[in-house]
């Protein structure tokens, strides 16, 4: 049974970051789609709706795919260097990628909210280009994933069933 819930909980935290990704590359679609200028580093364009909405979807989806897998695979504190390197692997393995997942949400994130900004009703001005923002921000999402699933897996591995 408790197997069983595992791969359920996986299949739930790919299908968020999945989701998140593929609404941050159709963000990144429409926000092609509208009528713009641009001249070297400097662009001017009128924001998309359709864009802002997309990207608000893949950021939220991203948010609960992140927060869902962290309360799945548990809190795994460590104090210090020397408690880490005392470790055994697995809890180790668990540790890099619990902060790999971090380091992929703020990152990822960011590039989301940057480029969702982009295409609010209010941004129709000139300014430096927020190129490919969205679509990044959708690929960290699948890479997010990964390591989400890889760090419940290694929570759960050595814990008594």
């Amino acid at each position: 049974m408790a197997k069983a819930v595992g791969i359920f909980l996986c299949i739930v935290i790919i299908a968020l970051d999945v989701g998140a990704g593929i609404l941050g590359l159709e963000a990144e679609v429409e926000q092609n789609k509208v009528k713009h200028l641009r001249v070297w580093i400097f662009e001017c364009k009128e924001p998309s709706q359709d864009a802002f909405k997309l990207g608000v979807g893949a950021a939220g989806l991203l948010v609960i795919a992140h927060v869902l897998a962290n309360l799945v695979g548990g809190c795994d504190c460590v104090c210090s260097q020397d408690e880490l390197q005392k470790a055994p692997p697995n809890r180790q393995l668990t540790i890099a990628c619990l902060f790999f997942t971090w380091i992929i949400l703020a990152v990822g994130l960011s590039m989301l909210v940057i480029g969702t900004l982009a295409n609010h009703k209010s941004r129709a001005s000139c300014g430096i280009t927020h190129h490919h923002f969205l679509s990044i921000g959708g690929i960290l999402c699948f890479v997010h994933g990964l390591f989400s699933v890889a760090y419940y897996i290694s929570a759960t591995a050595g814990s008594p069933s």
